[in-house]
C-alpha cells in the first residue's frame, strides 16, 4: 500500500522533477501554448532531434480548436485543389477524418501526436511567470505548475500562444489590431460556439442542398447556411449578432454552431473576455427559441453547452523581420524564404453589429517567408500563429490554423538546425544555403512547398490598380471571392461615401464625417477638397486631379465609375500621408507601458 502512494505521488511529481525541484532543467526547444500551432512545433522539433518541453497553462491540449470548440476548419487549398498545408496538420486532418471533426476526438489525436515522440515532454497546467534573458536573447522560462515553481533553459523558444505572449513580455516590437492602418480601436467580433441537441441532420442537409443557393450547402459532417434567417434576427444586447451558421456533427449527434458573434470583446483583457462570454450565454436564451422556430430542421433544438474560450480573431502582430502585406497574400507571392504556403481569403469580420464583414479578396496561394516568425530585436525566439508578422488586414487569411501549424512545422525545423550550426535565427533569415536547408527538410518531412509563377489576376492589368491597391490597403475597397472590384460601374452614392469615409477617419482621427456625399464628378472633387482641407479647387488640381484623370471629370454632373474615383481617392491619400506623424509605428511592450515587462536578466 505504501509503494502504490510512492509510486501515484511521483507519478504526480515527474513532470516537476523533469525541470529539477531547486534546479535548472535545459531543454532544447521550449513551446510555449497547446494551440494547434504548438503542437505542430513541439511534435516536429521533437521528430529532429530535439529535447522539446511544451507547456500549456490549459489541462487540455487545442486550445481554439477544442477549448474553443472550432472544429469547421478554414482549409488552405489552391485553385488546382492542392492541399498547401501538409506536414502535422494534414496528419491530424486525415485522424480526425476532415473538414469537421469530433471535439473529443480532436482532444485524443492532439494528446496521441504529443505523447508519440520520445523527446517531448508535456507540461500541462502549467503557466509562465518570467522569461530568462540574457540582454535581448531569451534563454529560458520560469514556470508555475500547481503552487511549484520551476526554471527552464533551452537554445531557442517558439511562441504559440494565441496573441504573442511571449514576444511581447520579451519587449518585441508590435502593432495591436487594426492600428497599421488607422484602426487601433476597432475591436473585431468574437465567436461564442455553441452546442445544441436535437437538430434533425437530415433536414438540415436537405433544405442546404436543396435550397438553390451556391453559397450554402452540407456533408455528411458539415452544413453551411441559413444566412437570411441569421440576419432577420434582432438581437437582446445590440453589441451582438447572428450570422450565417457553419454546422458541424458531432459524434455523440449534437452539433456545434459557428455563427454567433459578440462585439465589444478586448482580446487581451481576462475580464472582457469572461464578461463577453455571459453575454453570449444571455443571448443564447433568446436565439435558440428563434432558431427553432425560424429555421429548417432546428424545429426540437435545445442548448446543450457553450465552448469555453472565445473565438477571437485578432490581438496582437509581432513586428518580423519582414511583415506579410495584404499584396503579398493578393499578388499570390512566393518567396525564396517561404516556408509556409496559404490561400485562405482575405476575411475582415465587422466590429459592429450595423456592420458587415468583408471580402478583401481571395488568392490563388502565397508564401509566408521565414523572416515572419522572426521578430525584431529579440533573438533566441520563433513566433507561430495569428500572431506572427503579419499586418492586419494580411491576417484576416494568414490567421487561419492549418497555415500556423505549418509554421510550426517550420519552427521546429528551424531550432533543431540553429543549434546544429551554432546560427541565430536572425542569422539563419538572411542565410540562403540555411532558408534551402531547412526547405528541403521540411519537403521531405511531407511539408508541400512547391515554388510557382505568381498569378496574375485580372485587376493587376487595370489602369487603376495603383489606385485599387492604395484603396485596398485601408480596406476601404475589395474583390470579394472572385477579385471582382467591378472598376468599370458607375459608382453608388453608399460605396462612395463609404470610401470617403474612410479617408475622413483615417486622417480626422475616427471622427464622425461631417458631410454628404454626392455621386456625381463634382460631388467627388468637394470631398476631396473637404478631407484636405482646401478651400480652392484649383489647387486640388495642381496635386490630385492629374492630367490622366481630368478628361474624367470635366463633366462636373457625371456619376464617375469606381476606377476613377479610386484612382482620386487614392492620389488624395498619397498626398496626405507624409502628413502623418505616426499611424502604426510598432512599439515594445516596454514602450506601451511604464512599467517593466516579466522579463529577469540572468
Amino acid at each position: 500500500m505504501k509503494m502504490r502512494r510512492w509510486l501515484m505521488v511521483m507519478m504526480l511529481l515527474f513532470p516537476l522533477l523533469l525541470c529539477g525541484c531547486g534546479n535548472t532543467k535545459t531543454y532544447d526547444v521550449i513551446v510555449v501554448g497547446g494551440e494547434p500551432e504548438g503542437i505542430s512545433a513541439a511534435v516536429t522539433a521533437a521528430r529532429n532531434g530535439q529535447e522539446t518541453l511544451l507547456v500549456e497553462d490549459d489541462d487540455v491540449l487545442g486550445g481554439l480548436m477544442t477549448l474553443g470548440e472550432l472544429n469547421f476548419i478554414d482549409m488552405c487549398n489552391g485553385r488546382d485543389g492542392t492541399l498547401l498545408t501538409r506536414g502535422t496538420f494534414e496528419e491530424f486532418y486525415n485522424a480526425v477524418g476532415g473538414t469537421a471533426f469530433d471535439i473529443p476526438t480532436a482532444k485524443d489525436v492532439f494528446l496521441q501526436m504529443v505523447n508519440n515522440e520520445e523527446n517531448l515532454t508535456l507540461m500541462l497546467d502549467t503557466t509562465v511567470t518570467e522569461l530568462i534573458m540574457q540582454d535581448k536573447t531569451i534563454t529560458g522560462v520560469v514556470l508555475q505548475q500547481k503552487g511549484s515553481t520551476v526554471k527552464c533553459k533551452a537554445n531557442s523558444v517558439i511562441d504559440a500562444t494565441a496573441d504573442g505572449d511571449i514576444a511581447a513580455a520579451a519587449g518585441a516590437a508590435y502593432t495591436y489590431l487594426g492600428e497599421d492602418y488607422g484602426h487601433r480601436e476597432n475591436v473585431t467580433g468574437v465567436t461564442l460556439v455553441f452546442e445544441l441537441s436535437g437538430v434533425d441532420w437530415q433536414a438540415v442537409c436537405s433544405y442546404l442542398n436543396g435550397d438553390d443557393n451556391p453559397n450554402t450547402g452540407a456533408t455528411n459532417k458539415a452544413a453551411w447556411g441559413y444566412h437570411a434567417e441569421s440576419t432577420a434576427y434582432v438581437p437582446q444586447d445590440e453589441k451582438t449578432r447572428l450570422r450565417g451558421l457553419n454546422i458541424a456533427l458531432q459524434d455523440n449527434g449534437n452539433v456545434l454552431i459557428n455563427g454567433f458573434i459578440i462585439f465589444g470583446v478586448d482580446p487581451l483583457d481576462a475580464a472582457s473576455k469572461t464578461e463577453g462570454i455571459e453575454r453570449g450565454k444571455a443571448e443564447l436564451a433568446h436565439i435558440v427559441p428563434y432558431l427553432r422556430e425560424n429555421f429548417v430542421g432546428f424545429a426540437d433544438a435545445a442548448l446543450v453547452d457553450t465552448a469555453e474560450q472565445l473565438y477571437v480573431r485578432e490581438s496582437r502582430h509581432i513586428a518580423g523581420e519582414y511583415q506579410l502585406t495584404l499584396d503579398d497574400v493578393l499578388e499570390n507571392r512566393w518567396f525564396d524564404d517561404t516556408i509556409a504556403i496559404g490561400s485562405y481569403p482575405v476575411d475582415v469580420p465587422p466590429n459592429a453589429r450595423q456592420l458587415r464583414g468583408i471580402i478583401l479578396g481571395n488568392p490563388d496561394r502565397y508564401g509566408v517567408p521565414f523572416r515572419c516568425l522572426v521578430p525584431q530585436r529579440i533573438d533566441g525566439l520563433l513566433v507561430v500563429g495569428r500572431s506572427a508578422s503579419y499586418t492586419s488586414l494580411a491576417a484576416g487569411s494568414a490567421r487561419v490554423i492549418p497555415l500556423g501549424m505549418a509554421e510550426g512545422d517550420a519552427a521546429g525545423v528551424a531550432a533543431a538546425y540553429a543549434k546544429e550550426h551554432r546560427q541565430s535565427f536572425r542569422e539563419i533569415s538572411q542565410d540562403g544555403t540555411a532558408i534551402a536547408a531547412i526547405q528541403q527538410t521540411l519537403k521531405a518531412q511531407g511539408a508541400y512547398l512547391e515554388p510557382w509563377e505568381p498569378i496574375q489576376e485580372t485587376v493587376e492589368q487595370h489602369w487603376a490598380y495603383k489606385g485599387v491597391k492604395t484603396l485596398r490597403s485601408l480596406g476601404l475597397v475589395y474583390g470579394e471571392y472572385q477579385n471582382d472590384y467591378r472598376l468599370d460601374e458607375p459608382i453608388t452614392k453608399a460605396e462612395l461615401t463609404e470610401m470617403v469615409t474612410g479617408l475622413w477617419q483615417y486622417y480626422r482621427n475616427g471622427s464622425v464625417l461631417p458631410f454628404e456625399v454626392r455621386p456625381t464628378c463634382q460631388g467627388v472633387l468637394d470631398a476631396a477638397m473637404r478631407i484636405m482641407n482646401l478651400d480652392s479647387e484649383e489647387r486640388l488640381t495642381d496635386v490630385i486631379l492629374t492630367a490622366e484623370l481630368q478628361p474624367y471629370f470635366a463633366n462636373e454632373n457625371k456619376t464617375p465609375n469606381r476606377a476613377e474615383v479610386i484612382m482620386l481617392l487614392a492620389n488624395v491619400h498619397d498626398f496626405l500621408q507624409p502628413t502623418l506623424s505616426s499611424i502604426a509605428v510598432p512599439l515594445t511592450e516596454y514602450e506601451r507601458n511604464a512599467n517593466q515587462n516579466n522579463a529577469i536578466e540572468r
